[in-house]
């Protein structure tokens, strides 16, 4: 055979082997070219009957294409396997690729990062603590002792070592005072826990509190810079009102509220027809609390408030069911992109 001959042999094999569809078209070719009476095979047979020089040059030129044929028969196999696989599953990979979802910053930590920011503008920083603390820090140092009625006012998680599991941030405060000398401004964002859970309640929910320690705090500071809060965060024009309120770790208390952001004050079933939403709790620092902390309430004057980021969030954003924020549905989260 001539050097042209092999090479239209190698050119016509490989072309029908890359036309082949199916396993059983690939068997045939199989048969055809590499069986006991195929192509190749009878013509490594025939090489007897060329002179030795031949017989060595069409020899090695059908053995190097025997084993291209076996490395392509053994690719286009897993090729049509592959395509058996996806026809199976109702795949079809030469379709363009879904893109990825992108996911967004949680709803809950936006509104964290969002408060933290507006604070910092005045002078807040954050400070943090444990979620699991001692009864000592979440209610002792906080004006509540054992027999106040105030520790009813919370349903505790209690832990069987005797600790608890913290039901708002202000134990934060008290660790800062006592690692830090007035003055002081800090925001405390946080994870705290009460046994409570319907559509507005969760057992495990999120609280930032803040506390403000100088030599000349009043109450007027409260009122100013908590304004300035809500307008920040609902928008320019919030009207907002305090109510005197109790808390045993402040003196006087207050509640704060804003008006309804959802009927604009008109009055609404969200409101319950007040006009008026509650969002924090607030005071001046207890002189009992200061003394905890080993502030001379003499010489130093405080605030501090509390707030509920679920309950801005619902506000803000206009959602009726806390339990939104912790099921994580898709859609639900992919709406704060």
């Amino acid at each position: 055979m001539t050097s042209s001959e092999l090479e239209n042999l190698r050119k016509g094999a490989l072309e029908e082997l890359s036309k082949i569809e199916s396993l059983s078209e690939l068997e045939g070719f199989k048969v055809k070219f590499l069986g006991k009476k195929g192509v190749i095979t009878q013509k490594l047979k025939s090489l007897k009957s060329l002179p030795l020089e031949e017989k060595r040059q069409v020899g090695s030129f059908l053995n190097r294409l025997k084993e291209e044929l076996l490395r392509g028969i053994q690719n286009k196999e897993k090729e049509l396997l592959f395509k058996e696989e996806d026809r199976d599953l109702g795949i079809d990979l030469t379709l363009p690729g879904r893109k990825r979802a992108i996911g967004a910053i949680h709803p809950l930590n936006v509104v964290i990062n969002e408060l933290c920011e507006i604070f910092g503008r005045l002078g807040f920083s954050i400070a943090t603590g444990p979620e699991v603390e001692t009864e000592y820090y979440n209610f002792t140092a906080l004006n509540i002792p054992d027999w106040h009625p105030a520790r009813d006012m919370q349903a505790t998680f209690y832990l069987k070592n005797g600790a608890i599991l913290r039901t708002h941030t202000s134990p934060i405060q008290i660790r800062t005072m006592l690692k830090k000398k007035p003055p002081l401004r800090i925001v405390a964002p946080g994870k705290v826990y009460r046994y409570d859970a319907d559509v507005r309640h969760s057992p495990m929910f999120h609280q930032i509190e803040g506390l403000m320690v100088d030599k000349r705090v009043s109450f007027a500071d409260l009122k100013g810079i908590l304004t300035y809060f809500a307008q920040e965060t609902f928008g320019e024009g919030t009207r907002v009102r305090f109510r005197p309120s109790y808390f045993p770790f402040t003196e006087p208390s207050v509640e704060m509220d804003i008006g309804c952001v959802i009927c604009g004050g008109k009055g609404c079933r969200v409101c319950s027809h007040t006009g008026w939403l509650e969002i924090l709790g607030a005071g001046m620092v207890h002189p009992e609390v200061f003394k905890a902390a080993g502030y001379d309430p003499s010489e130093w004057q405080g605030f501090a408030f509390g707030m509920g980021i679920e309950r801005i969030a619902m506000i803000k954003y206009g959602i009726d069911d806390i339990r939104l924020f912790f099921e994580n549905h898709r859609n639900f989260l992919q709406s704060f992109k």
